[in-house]
């Protein structure tokens, strides 16, 4: 006699496997978690703090714009008792500002020059990438800055920036050198 499982067999004999292994796991003795469950609903329950209240943000309004940088290097003593005796120095405010006088000084680049029929340009880029043709008499950075002179590998610049005082105004010689030299 043989016997011959068909497809119904065999899923009959594999769910009656299941379910003896099933009944093996099968445990109703749960004593341990019953006795775990009361002891915690018999403590006291806990009081939740409230959330701190937290204060609010308040802006800060930066109000010294007009006043020196503060990583800018300080005009010397020696140049303003020396520059003092000009108390006439002051910055022209009501001139149209030029473009690159939007900048920080220390954030334009000379990067060349150009002479055409006798006229000489030094090529300045600014932080955006913008190259702009300047010469002596243009003005730049955010300090007032005149170009005075221009070599072939450096511009000289004039500020006037306060002093320190509350109408005091002081000139301060800088150069663009030439980026790369």
């Amino acid at each position: 006699m043989s016997f011959r499982l068909t497809s119904g067999s065999w899923r009959c004999a594999a769910l009656l496997i299941m379910f003896s292994t099933l009944w093996g796991c099968a445990d109703n003795d749960m004593g341990d978690l019953d006795a775990f469950m009361a002891e915690k609903r018999a403590r006291p329950g806990g009081v939740i703090e409230p959330i701190p209240t937290f204060t609010a943000y308040e802006a800060f309004a930066y109000a010294a714009t007009g006043q020196r940088a503060p990583f800018d290097r300080p005009v010397e003593v020696r140049q303003i008792t020396r520059i003092s005796a000009r108390s006439t120095i002051m910055p022209d405010l009501d001139r149209p500002r030029e473009f690159l006088e939007q900048f920080t000084f220390d954030s334009l680049q000379m990067v060349g020059r150009l002479e055409r029929g006798g006229t000489y340009w030094s090529l300045m880029r600014d932080p955006q990438g913008g190259i702009h043709r300047v010469s002596p008499g243009n003005f730049l950075g955010r300090d007032h800055g005149r170009i005075t002179e221009m070599g072939e590998t450096f511009v000289a610049v004039i500020e006037i920036v306060t002093d320190g005082t509350a109408e005091g105004w002081v000139e301060r010689p800088r150069v663009i050198e030439l980026a790369g030299s």
